[in-house]
């Protein structure tokens, strides 16, 4: 496997990141941004993983929001 240093989801699992997310934005927050069921209807990691796994277009909406918080700094 080729390295990326550059990378910033380089390492970063999906559960990690879903993780994260939902520590500084909350559920809510994250059912407003991004519209799937999985994040408004009794949201849970496990759910939304299972979900995000199988739909490329919501995961890459996940990353591009853990990055959008990387690159602007919010903890």
């Amino acid at each position: 496997m080729t390295e990326h240093p550059n990378n910033p989801l380089q390492g970063m699992t999906l559960e990690a990141i879903l993780t994260i997310l939902v520590e500084r934005h909350g559920w809510e927050t994250l059912a407003q941004g991004i519209k799937v069921r999985c994040f408004t209807s009794n949201p849970s990691i496990n759910s939304s993983l299972t979900f995000l796994r199988k739909t490329d277009w919501a995961r890459q909406k996940v990353e591009a929001w853990y990055l959008y918080d990387l690159r602007n700094g919010i903890k």
